[in-house]
């Protein structure tokens, strides 16, 4: 909000912003619970018992649902309230074909436009990936919510010298929608997979501006992700 926007609000409207900011706190509490799975797949969200949790009144709450609702995080039943929305292979099929649609444009965007400093991040990304990685391994644990964020911020770091925010804005909210199927999929699969590998191959390449060989590197490290929650989630049917 700009300084003139601000001055010029009354009393009346600084409620309202104040409600928004709630409704924003509600929102990323909620939304964070439902990607790393604290809220499972399908869960009721009854207003109630979110009030008691999050100490808020249900306006901003119900606020919060419904933007939920947009990014298909969460579904309203009919006159029933809300709940988690489902996984399926469906879906998962569908952020798939979308991400492999748009994240490979910004990528090679990305190499084109990427300067020193844009490669200089994308390394780092990479080490710091790595670092949580090693510490994991180490404590025995296969996932916690600093691996997730540090997963993020290294495919954010790949596509970030793209020119277009709007395109960075919708990987990133795909991204976002995959991860409960990749939480999915860490839980349930048996045989591990190198995604170790995987990332410094699309690093090095990156770097390199090796642009086609970056490219399809990308495409096949979504591609795997995919067919490997599409096969869990046939075998559970």
């Amino acid at each position: 909000m700009s300084t003139f926007e601000g001055r010029a609000l009354d009393d009346k409207q600084d409620k309202g912003v104040r409600g928004l900011s709630l409704s924003e706190t509600a929102f990323r509490a909620i939304r964070h619970k439902i990607l790393r799975g604290d809220i499972s797949p399908g869960d009721k969200l009854k207003i109630e018992v979110l009030e008691r949790e999050h100490g808020l009144s249900s306006s901003p709450l119900r606020e919060a649902l419904n933007r939920l609702v947009a990014e298909k995080l969460v579904v309203a039943d009919n006159n029933r309230g809300f709940r988690a929305a489902a996984i399926s292979a469906d879906e998962m099929r569908d952020i798939t074909e979308f991400r492999l649609v748009i994240e490979p444009a910004a990528f090679s965007l990305s190499i084109s436009n990427g300067t020193d400093e844009w490669e200089a991040g994308t390394i780092a990304a990479f080490h710091r990936l790595g670092r949580i990685r090693e510490r994991l391994k180490k404590e025995k644990v296969t996932l916690n919510d600093e691996w997730t964020d540090r997963h993020k911020e290294f495919h954010a770091a790949l596509l970030s010298a793209a020119p277009s925010p709007r395109l960075l804005s919708t990987c990133s909210l795909l991204f976002d929608q995959a991860e409960r199927y990749r939480r999915f999929s860490f839980t349930n699969r048996k045989q591990p997979r190198n995604t170790d590998a995987e990332h410094q191959r699309l690093m090095e390449a990156a770097v390199a501006r090796k642009t086609d060989l970056a490219v399809a590197l990308l495409r096949e490290h979504i591609a795997i992700t995919a067919q490997n929650v599409i096969d869990l989630i046939g075998g559970k049917r």
